[in-house]
């Protein structure tokens, strides 16, 4: 717990794990594999996939390359040539990632992670730093995305408003605005992504480059808006 004032609305913070604690490795792959089979890459296009259930963003991203296979069999090739862009591009923790979190519990708010894939995926790249969050620790969302009320309900037991969430994806960010969520955004700066654009459509106050960025001002910043209402522009 910090020494100095307590915050005044903010109890939980929940932080997305691709992205925000680790580096982008899903948007490079996705566009590759879309375009190198002929598609469009879009910001419409890259909605309908980011942060969606694996099968429907498998759906997606087969139509998208024109490829006519299952999404079962689209995903597992996904995966397939994810794992070779991790042999150049491993999966390493954001600079700041740890602070940031770090921040948020000397504030006294309990936090989780959270993130489509499976719990094995914390574990091997967060598992040295569990400790940074409450229990379960870490929640997978691919059966209820984004699972921000269900995050915010059943993990933590508060008010939207009382929770906030860090995410790089601009649906998440509309989900928490149609909640009345406090969002912070950390979008990709991968070259051809979209995000940051869509984040600052959906109306999101508070962009940052990196976690890094995320410290007790701007998290004092935050607690007063979301006590006043104001955490959305109109």
């Amino acid at each position: 717990m910090t020494g100095g004032r307590p915050l005044r609305q903010l109890r939980a913070a929940a932080v997305n794990i691709d992205g925000v604690m680790l580096n982008d490795t899903f948007s490079p792959v996705i566009h590759h594999f879309i375009v190198s089979r002929g598609g469009v890459y879009t910001a419409e296009l890259e909605r309908l996939i980011f942060s969606q259930r694996q099968d429907d963003a498998a759906r997606v991203i087969g139509e998208a390359a024109g490829i006519g296979w299952s999404p079962e069999k689209v995903r597992e090739l996904y995966f397939q040539e994810r794992a070779g862009y991790l042999e150049r591009h491993p999966v390493r923790i954001l600079d700041g990632a740890v602070g940031m979190v770090e921040a948020l519990r000397s504030l006294g708010l309990r936090t989780v992670c959270y993130g489509g894939l499976d719990r094995s995926h914390f574990d091997s790249a967060l598992g040295e730093h569990a400790r940074l969050f409450d229990e379960p620790g870490y929640v997978c969302t691919d059966a209820y995305r984004p699972g921000l009320r269900e995050i915010i309900t059943e993990i933590f037991g508060l008010r939207p408003d009382q929770v906030l969430v860090i995410d790089d994806v601009a649906r998440v960010a509309e989900a928490a605005r149609a909640l009345g969520v406090p969002f912070i955004g950390n979008p990709s700066s991968f070259e051809h992504g979209f995000q940051r654009e869509l984040m600052r459509e959906a109306g999101v106050r508070h962009l940052v480059r990196s976690p890094g960025e995320v410290g007790e001002e701007l998290l004092r910043v935050l607690d007063a808006e979301a006590a006043a209402g104001t955490c959305w522009r109109g």
